[in-house]
């Protein structure tokens, strides 16, 4: 990663902007959502690939900061929700897109499928995901 970020430095014009998106390994929430609220039933769990990558990233980007050849200009965090009509969808999505960086137990699995049962007819299984966003100036 430290090799693409200089590759990345190389490549922009002076003070062009890097910016570093992507999600963080963290507490991932699954609730039920309907129109009159949320209900959480579980947290995904990061698989050690996940929290290696996450790990991975941070330590290049502290790395290429040490060297002073970006410096940092802003950082936030937000939320981003995915959603699926039942749990039947939701856990067939973590199965086939996300299998190698998180699971999802069969006991939270149990409660989603028990409260989404058992809520409104709008109710949508989501997924809270943390993102962050850092905007890094060339220098």
């Amino acid at each position: 990663m430290v090799h693409a970020l200089h590759e990345i430095h190389r490549a922009l014009v002076d003070g062009g902007v890097l910016i570093d998106l992507r999600p963080l390994s963290d507490r991932r929430p699954v609730e039920i959502a309907s129109a009159r609220g949320s209900v959480e039933a579980g947290c995904l769990t990061d698989l050690p690939k996940a929290l290696a990558d996450d790990s991975a990233a941070n330590n290049a980007m502290e790395q290429v900061n040490a060297e002073g050849i970006f410096s940092m200009e802003q950082t936030e965090t937000f939320p981003v929700f995915y959603t699926w009509d039942t749990p039947n969808d939701f856990r067939e999505y973590i199965a086939d897109e996300w299998s190698n960086f998180l699971q999802l137990d069969e006991e939270t699995f149990n409660r989603v499928r028990s409260i989404w049962a058992s809520a409104d007819g709008d109710a949508r299984v989501r997924l809270r995901m943390k993102m962050l966003i850092v905007r890094w100036r060339k220098r």
